[in-house]
């Protein structure tokens, strides 16, 4: 019988892991942390442990240590199956061990075994990883200590259940049977402006005059109900910098760890007058999550949205922003897959509310979460001549498969961007920031209290700037000096937004010598080009971390090579990949830490008992008990009703006595659905009404939404000028004077109301905007709505 005391998993075993401690070093925009997991056996027998956790995706894990009362066994790199081997040998000697390796699915999912843990003592895991910290838009640097690890999709005929995939063992969040403390120091060359977080943070505490370093907590009693998420803002931020790192001085010259690295973060500026210009043509093609995870809340208390809700809003306001003369499609994936068109199809106002109409009756009712099959689909539909395909991808993340669905964005790199985004807790990293890096696109995460709609529109924006081509990395450097370039090339420019590149140096270097790297690139059929000049005096206390991020770079490259049709029959490079991961003590898909307690006397005797640590998984939030099934449903009905009134509404000419009906009608139903009553956002009232070519139509819908009545809004109409350009200047002004807090999300449409406006050559603009702002009480001047 079990002696259950200590901490209990839901199955009532007891957990052996009762705490976690995390200590965050972020300098500039690298990350270095190491995580304490502390065990206890307090059962009667000796543990096997095993924990399933989610990692970052590009985290290059550099350090795996146990401390067993004054012992300290630090952990080496070894192939995998020959770690296992080591592993299973020394349990049944009876032998203390530690495994720590990579899924062979996703990279970011890590398997910890603890073995052998005899009754009464401790061990102390240490874990150590190093990771870059991505741009947001908005310029904050985003770091995510992964908390919550969902069960991810295995498709069938996928290969996941191989050996190498240790099975997920997850409970509810607000079950978790041990604590989290969590503490970050934060410095840089620039003042840090502020942090900002989905979690409770104690107050930010600065160490010293310039504001260039500080520290900040976690709060205690953090619920496991969301990742730890960081967004971490600098004044001046974002400078092109260098970092020169010198070798081990125990590695050998020549090689990656012996020779000197460098790390270079370039942020290309582009001309003004490029950026103001819109793509007038592209295929668009939308994918959206339609499983049942996707029915979760999205954590924000303010709208008590869903996932699948929310994206329904958004997509809404990417199919009213496309611009005229594009093309698009909306396919959804769950178990299967469905599109809206058998192919993309022009942008028009026929085809646009016709999409509007299906989308509004999405919802997440598609079973698993299969991602791969549709993005077949989509990549192998030929490309429209002079319209670049962009792929804007939509996803809770929670699949298995996640490098056969990056490699295959990999191969198709040629025929298009892709956009992604990661909604809600648990998302894998890994498949997110795949698909944008191989897909040359752009990776947005959605968390927390986060809105989806400012971020996917962002990504709009940069999906409409003008592609870069032709780029390419020139080094300049002293006679006796040569660079070996360990990223793989840039094949994606945007505005404000990073990109790495590491090498590495050999020669004659001297301290006093500087580097010059010149990017060079054709925007909109313009040759552009940045500088950035260096000096070669490696910086002072960054350790190895240049060293191991750059080694995790080739080794992800190397990675991606070996799965490619080509190299499957071949070992070659797997076998480069198991030398760099062991030279460089950075794990990898082929390799894991391993340590084993040979100076631990006596054999421990008696049978191991197995015992899985669960990790946090987000539940789907259930309505309270007291609401009734068939009002819960009724109101699920209305939210459907609302999308569909205002997507529909300027097709709908109204009578006014329709409207009054029709809001009569919508109170009685308010009543009988009490609160939970969702409905419609103003601004997406007014949005919904957009037409195709950016105008409005002057209707009773519009009126409703701009707080007026049909007469009022007909009443101080210039007479020369047409109802139509009436009602697209009044929409105009609504959304300067009212939603200018939101201007990032009706910015697009907006433009292109404008462009329609002014097409018209319509007379009397300047009595139409004076006209407009007294009616709806603003002052907003012409210049401001850039007619």
């Amino acid at each position: 019988m079990v002696n259950c005391c200590g901490l209990l998993t839901v199955q009532k075993e007891p957990v052996p892991l009762k705490s976690v401690d995390v200590e965050l070093e972020v300098r500039d925009h690298v990350a270095t942390v190491v995580s304490t997991l502390n065990y206890e056996n307090k059962e009667d027998k000796p543990l096997e442990a095993v924990f399933v956790f989610p990692l970052p995706g590009d985290a290059a894990v550099c350090h795996f240590s146990a401390k067993l009362r004054q012992t300290q066994i630090v952990a080496e790199v070894k192939e995998k199956q020959k770690a296992r081997e080591d592993y299973d040998d020394a349990l049944s000697s009876g032998q203390q061990a530690f495994l720590l390796e990579e899924s062979e699915q996703s990279p970011d999912i890590f398997s910890m075994s603890v073995g052998c843990l005899p009754p009464g003592e401790s061990a102390s895991i240490r874990l150590e990883y190093v990771t870059e910290l991505s741009v947001q838009a908005d310029d904050g640097l985003r770091f995510c200590l992964p908390a919550v690890l969902n069960p991810r999709y295995q498709p069938q005929g996928s290969g996941g259940s191989g050996s190498g995939n240790a099975k997920v063992t997850s409970t509810p969040a607000s079950l978790v049977p041990y604590t989290l403390s969590f503490s970050a120091q934060v410095s840089s060359p620039r003042p840090v402006s502020r942090i900002e977080s989905g979690c409770s943070l104690d107050p930010l505490q600065y160490l010293n005059s310039e504001q260039t370093k500080a520290t900040i907590k976690l709060a205690a009693g953090h619920k496991f109900d969301r990742d730890v998420e960081l967004l971490i803002y600098y004044k001046d931020a974002h400078q092109p910098t260098a970092v020169v790192e010198t070798g081990e001085t125990s590695a050998k010259l020549g090689t990656l760890m012996g020779d000197p690295v460098v790390m270079l973060s370039l942020y290309p500026e582009f001309p003004q007058a490029v950026m103001s210009s819109v793509a007038s043509c592209g295929e668009f093609v939308f994918l959206l999550d339609r499983s049942g995870s996707m029915g979760q809340s999205m954590n924000n208390s303010k709208t008590n949205q869903t996932r699948i809700s929310s994206a329904r809003d958004t997509l809404l306001l990417l199919l009213k922003s496309l611009p005229v003369g594009c093309y698009f499609n909306i396919y959804s994936f769950g178990s299967s897959y469905e599109h809206i068109f058998p192919k993309s199809v022009e942008y028009s106002q026929q085809t646009m509310e016709e999409a509007l109409k299906k989308v509004g009756e999405m919802g997440s009712n598609l079973g698993g979460t299969e991602i791969l099959r549709p993005l077949q689909h989509i990549y192998n539909q030929p490309c429209i001549q002079n319209q670049p395909r962009q792929v804007f991808v939509f996803t809770d993340g929670e699949v298995g498969n996640t490098k056969q669905v990056i490699d295959l964005a990999k191969q198709n790199s040629h025929a298009h961007r892709c956009f992604s985004f990661g909604i809600g807790e648990g998302v894998s990293s890994a498949l997110i920031n795949g698909l944008a890096k191989e897909g040359g696109g752009h990776a947005q995460f959605i968390a927390g209290t986060d809105r989806m709609q400012p971020k996917v529109m962002q990504s709009l924006r940069y999906a409409l700037q003008p592609a870069v081509v032709d780029i390419s990395v020139t080094w300049d450097m002293p006679k006796d000096v040569s660079v070996t370039v360990l990223s793989p090339p840039i094949t994606a420019l945007f505005q404000g937004q990073r990109s790495l590149v590491y090498a590495r140096l050999s020669g004659q270097i001297s301290e006093a010598a500087e580097g010059c790297v010149t990017v060079k690139y054709s925007l909109a059929g313009h040759p552009t080009q940045n500088q950035l000049q260096f000096s070669l005096k490696p910086a002072e206390d960054t350790g190895l971390t240049v060293h191991r991020l750059a080694a995790r770079t080739l080794i992800r490259c190397l990675e991606m090579e070996q799965r490619g049709p080509r190299q499957q029959q071949d070992d070659s490079v797997k076998k480069k990949v198991v030398e760099l991961s062991v030279q460089s003590g950075v794990s990898s898909a082929f390799t894991a830490f391993i340590a084993v307690n040979k100076d631990n006397g006596e054999a421990i005797q008696g049978p191991l008992v197995r015992r899985n640590v669960p990790t946090a998984r987000r539940m789907a939030c259930a309505r309270p008990l007291s609401v009734p099934s068939r009002l819960a449903h009724h109101c699920g009905k209305m939210r459907l009703q609302s999308f569909k009134r205002g997507i529909l509404g300027s097709k709908a000419k109204k009578t006014e006595s329709r409207v009054e009906e029709s809001k009569s009608e919508s109170k009685s139903e308010s009543e009988e659905c009490g609160p939970c009553q969702p409905s419609m956002d103003p601004l997406l009232q007014v949005v919904s009404l957009q037409k195709a070519s950016g105008s409005w139509d002057l209707v009773p819908a519009l009126a409703t939404a701009l707080g007026k009545t049909s007469e009022e809004m007909k009443k101080p109409k210039p007479a020369s000028v047409n109802q139509e350009v009436w009602a697209t200047i009044l929409s105009l002004i609504w959304l300067h004077g009212f939603k200018i807090d939101a201007q990032e999300e009706w910015e697009l449409l907006a433009r292109k109301a404008v462009s329609w406006v002014c097409a018209q050559n319509s007379p009397c603009v300047n009595e139409c905007v004076e006209a407009g702002n007294a009616l709806l009480g603003c002052q907003v001047q012409k210049d401001a709505l850039g007619l």
